[in-house]
């Protein structure tokens, strides 16, 4: 199912668009808008899945719109109406560069709106949870390996899924994960949140350094003053397009947050909180917890992932799951030496699957992408096929 809006300036037109949409079978929401540039949607606000402009004698204010709606969330599925049966080619041009996917005529027929909206989930089929993609991991506190644990997630998310993976480093003040992958990235996330005005798609895949493992990385800040020039909007605005771009997208957002973290943490189909069992991170863990309630974040979202963990932690974890009211996801294994090892060498942990700790961050990779062993094992199989179709033809 979708959400859409129409942008409208013709209350009576608009009415018929909006019932039009209603009564698809495809729609659970319909807002209606109208083009002025001071009712815009806020950057960080959600947008629907699909717009439709209703077109009136001048198009340009609508055309704006649909710029704006693009570099806001460059996936939206953007829709012309008009009541040009056969619109002229320079009209027909201008829409598709302001990034309008479909000019359908007035009055709407069904069948025209059926394919639209058809385009429009077959281009989120892809997407997992539609256009939910993130997922979100943060400390407790600093230094409970949030990072050494997102850069690996990522890594095992590249190989279970086969698919393309990104790797946000929001990390305050400064970025770690381009370090734990031995990278030396040419752009940071400084450099995509300066050219906010020019981020698109194809900008965006011009800041990334990919790892041998095959997983995309927009690096972390490089001086701690960046962050400064750096807000919450535009944050929200980079995750867009990553989402665009990417099947999963992890975000490394360390331990600092302020109110303004729920337009980030409001996009995300799973944020791991990242503990260990000592008394000062469990401790903050409750706090983040209870910020987080109150920030309104969806409690189903937001699972704990106990970090560097022994066997002789487990009473003390069975109190917290008693006292907080819900489970541990996961726990992560203490093996201080592979990982000072990988740390040093800049590589992921990957080398050794019969690893305890690489089995519970395999695992846990499976269980935040809905992905089975044997679904992986297909997809392994089937490209294995390919390969042999290819040499053998």
């Amino acid at each position: 199912m979708l959400t859409a809006a129409v942008v409208s300036r013709d209350s009576k037109s608009g009415a018929s668009l909006q019932a039009s949409l209603q009564q698809s079978g495809s729609i659970t929401e319909v807002a209606v808008w109208t083009p002025d540039p001071e009712l815009y949607p806020a950057t960080g606000e959600p947008v629907p899945d699909i717009i439709l402009l209703d077109l009136g004698e001048d198009p340009e204010p609508f055309f704006a719109f649909a710029a704006h709606l693009r570099r806001e969330r460059p996936t939206v599925h953007i829709v012309a109406v008009s009541m040009a049966q056969h619109p002229e080619p320079e009209l027909l041009l201008k829409a598709m560069r302001m990034g309008i996917q479909d000019f359908l005529p007035k009055p709407l027929q069904n069948g025209a709106l059926h394919g639209a909206l058809t385009r429009c989930m077959k281009d989120r089929g892809s997407e997992p949870g539609g256009f939910d993609k993130l997922i979100v991991l943060m400390g407790a506190k600093g230094g409970v390996g949030t990072t050494t644990l997102a850069v690996n997630l990522a890594v095992q998310l590249t190989q279970i899924t086969k698919k393309r993976i990104g790797l946000l480093d929001f990390g305050f003040p400064l970025g770690h994960t381009a370090l734990l992958l031995d990278l030396q990235p040419r752009f940071t996330v400084h450099d995509a949140i300066e050219n906010l005005d020019r981020l698109d798609a194809h900008f965006f895949n011009g800041l990334l350094t990919k790892h041998k493992s095959g997983l995309e990385v927009l690096a972390g800040t490089s001086h701690t003053d960046e962050w400064l020039r750096i807000t919450t909007p535009a944050l929200v605005r980079l995750i867009h397009v990553a989402q665009g771009a990417f099947d999963y997208v992890v975000l490394d957002y360390g331990s600092m947050y302020s109110s303004e973290v729920r337009s980030i943490l409001s996009l995300a189909r799973v944020v791991l909180l990242i503990t260990q069992a000592d008394v000062p991170s469990l401790w903050t863990l409750s706090r983040h917890l209870s910020t987080l309630t109150d920030l309104g974040i969806d409690p189903q979202r937001v699972h704990l992932v106990v970090n560097r963990w022994h066997k002789r932690d487990d009473e003390a974890l069975a109190s917290v799951e008693k006292n907080l009211r819900r489970p541990i996801l996961a726990r992560l294994p203490n093996d201080y030496k592979l990982v000072g090892e990988a740390t040093s060498l800049g590589i992921p942990l990957e080398a050794n699957h019969a690893n305890l700790l690489v089995a519970r961050i395999r695992q846990l990779a499976y269980l935040v992408s809905g992905v089975t062993p044997k679904e992986a094992k297909k997809q392994v199989v089937g490209s294995v096929l390919r390969m042999f179709s290819h040499a053998t033809s």
